[in-house]
C-alpha cells in the first residue's frame, strides 16, 4: 500500500487504502483455502466479496465520477472499471457446486495488480488532479467538518 506521497491524508483515499488492505488479506485467506483444498474456500470467497462489492461501489460512484469529469485520468478510470467488471464477474460467478478454482486464483492475481495500480498510480494522481471542491463533493461529511 502507498505510504510515501501523503495521499492517505485525504480521508477518502485513506479509507479506500485501508479497505485495500482488508481486501488483500481476505484474498490471501481465499488463496490459502483454495490451495489447501479446504472446505472453507467458499466461506473465504463470500468474505472477500462482502468487502469487495461495497469498496468498488465507493470507488466507482464517488472518486471515479470526479476523475472522469476532470478528464486527465479518464482512460485509467475506464481501465480500472473494466478490471472491476472482470474480477467481480469471475469471483461473483463461481459455480458453488463445481468451483473453477484455477480461474479464481487467476482473478486474485489480477486483483492484486489492480490494487497495486490504484495505490501507486491512481490515488496519488487523483490527489494532484482533483481540486478541493471535487473532494468536497465526494466526501461531504469531511467537507462539512472543515
Amino acid at each position: 500500500m502507498c505510504n510515501y506521497c501523503g495521499c492517505r491524508e485525504f480521508p477518502l483515499i485513506g479509507r479506500l487504502s485501508a479497505e485495500h488492505e482488508a481486501i488483500s488479506n481476505a484474498a490471501g485467506r481465499l488463496r490459502g483455502a483454495v490451495r489447501a483444498a479446504g472446505p472453507d474456500a467458499l466461506v473465504a470467497l463470500d468474505a472477500l466479496l462482502a468487502l469487495l462489492m461495497p469498496h468498488t461501489s465507493t470507488e466507482e460512484d464517488g472518486l471515479f465520477v470526479e476523475l472522469r469529469a476532470e478528464g486527465s485520468l479518464a482512460g485509467a478510470v475506464a481501465k480500472l472499471c473494466a478490471e472491476h467488471d472482470d474480477i467481480h464477474g469471475v469471483l461473483g460467478g463461481v459455480d458453488r457446486a463445481d468451483p473453477d478454482w484455477p480461474a479464481v486464483l487467476a482473478a486474485l492475481d489480477r486483483l492484486h495488480r489492480h490494487i497495486d495500480n490504484e495505490e501507486h498510480g491512481l490515488f496519488p494522481a487523483a490527489v494532484i488532479a482533483l481540486p478541493i471542491p471535487a473532494w468536497d463533493r465526494i466526501t461531504p461529511a469531511e467537507a462539512a467538518a472543515r
